[in-house]
């Protein structure tokens, strides 16, 4: 029988396998990430500086093999991740306990409607907003440590979200909408699906006009020579420099937690009309 004090704990059992996984995950790219800066990183910089004078292609092709692609990937991995919390969310999470009666089950035992949903969707979010809050400034002391092995610069999309509560946003907001795809279709794979599908349009709708979130500099007179390399060329003669980072970033991450709210809210709602 679920009562009220042991929602939690039979939430968690019931997802056990998938916490397990995540905790796992995000160990594993954390100690990924300090093996590559305080052991790899200091072999690929002695290969560079074995290669012969004014070899560039030489130092480069070691720096990425051995140091910066590992890098890259590790910060994708960690940014695309939020199509497994989608299908978790839609198509575990939710969906499944719907199809399968669980969760009418848990209703009918004093767990009230509203009550089952924020518990099932409070521990996932914890765990989501905890890895983040560890790998986050992991991430950015190990990007930081050794620009000079580094081919990615901040305006990669990837390295863009993992610098900051972005990559986190991403999540909650999967784990929303994952919610509120599931209460719809009631149904595990069509909600995976759709979650997943919604969860890659926002992305890519973000992706797409990021640059526009801040206003840009105009240096109208400026050679593509005469700009900086960490800078953004947005547009030709406009340009962000790396200042623009966190103003960015921010309004991003807003965005997010806005659909976030939204979606959450609209969940809860269509929970009680469907249960009252």
């Amino acid at each position: 029988m679920t009562t009220v004090g042991g929602l939690p704990r039979t939430v968690l059992r019931l997802h056990r396998t998938a916490a397990i996984v995540w905790v796992v995950f995000i160990l594993a790219a954390v100690a990924w990430l300090v093996w590559l800066n305080e052991i790899t990183a200091a072999a690929a910089r002695a290969a560079v500086n074995s290669c012969p004078r004014n070899t560039g292609i030489c130092a480069s092709v070691w720096a990425s093999l051995d140091y910066s692609e590992p890098t890259g990937w590790i910060s994708t991995l960690v940014y695309y991740s939020f199509w497994a919390v989608a299908a978790w969310a839609g198509g575990s999470l939710i969906g499944r306990e719907l199809e399968s009666g669980t969760a009418q089950l848990a209703w009918t035992q004093g767990v009230t409607p509203t009550r089952w949903l924020a518990v099932t969707l409070a521990l996932p979010a914890l765990l989501i907003v905890l890895g983040g809050a560890v790998f986050v400034p992991v991430y950015r002391w190990a990007w930081s440590a050794n620009r000079d092995l580094m081919g990615d610069d901040w305006t990669f999309p990837d390295v863009f979200a993992a610098h900051g509560p972005a990559v986190v946003a991403y999540g909650l907001c999967a784990l929303a909408v994952g919610a509120l795809t599931a209460l719809l279709l009631r149904r595990s794979l069509p909600a995976l699906g759709v979650t997943v599908a919604v969860m890659v349009l926002i992305n890519q709708v973000l992706e797409r006009y990021r640059e526009d979130f801040w206003p840009t500099v105009t240096r109208a007179s400026a050679g593509r020579s005469e700009v900086p390399n960490d800078w953004w060329q947005a547009d030709t003669g406009v340009y962000h420099p790396p200042s623009h980072f966190w103003p960015m970033h921010l309004v991003e991450t807003g965005i997010l937690l806005t659909v976030t709210a939204a979606a959450t809210l609209a969940a809860f709602r269509l929970l009680r009309r469907r249960t009252s």
